[in-house]
């Protein structure tokens, strides 16, 4: 009875790597898998936005500190520029006979019209795909079109 066999021992440590040779047959769960696998699984996988459904859309790009401070300098000067056609505007106001405080309220409307409409733009330019949207740009376009409406309105009395 000293003679019996003993079972082989499984030299296997569990794993292999990428390319590696196997001498034995595996017997791993994925023996019960199907054998025929899609023409796309060995391909990388891209992140696009709109995906599979819209394959037509540009990639999204991060925003840099760079470009943000660029546009904020370019908005601050527009910003100045707006101020002195603001006061140009109340000036030629108050040279129509308009009562001044009325002029003043209609430049500052026009004032705030006008930033708010560039501030849209300047965020439109910068990263459209992250900021032309109806959330971020609908309210902006809006209350810079009502501002310059009323700024004409009231400049006009």
């Amino acid at each position: 009875m000293q003679d019996q066999k003993k079972p082989p021992t499984s030299t296997d440590p569990g794993f292999k790597l990428p390319g590696q040779p196997t001498t034995t047959t595996p017997t791993t769960p994925q023996d019960s898998l199907p054998k025929t696998a899609p023409d796309t699984a060995n391909q990388p996988v891209e992140i696009a936005p709109g995906g599979a459904t819209n394959t037509s859309a540009a990639p999204l790009r991060d925003t840099s500190a760079r470009d943000l401070a660029i546009g904020g300098a370019v908005f601050v000067v527009l910003l100045v520029i707006y101020f002195f056609v603001r006061n140009a505007y109340v000036h030629h106001l108050v040279v129509k006979r308009v009562a001044p405080s009325s002029a003043g309220s209609a430049g500052w409307l026009m004032f705030v019209g006008l930033a708010f409409l560039s501030f849209a733009a300047v965020l439109a330019i910068i990263n459209a795909s992250k900021y032309l949207t109806l959330a971020i740009t609908g309210p902006l376009v809006v209350i810079g079109v009502v501002g310059l409406i009323a700024g004409l309105f009231i400049g006009r009395r």
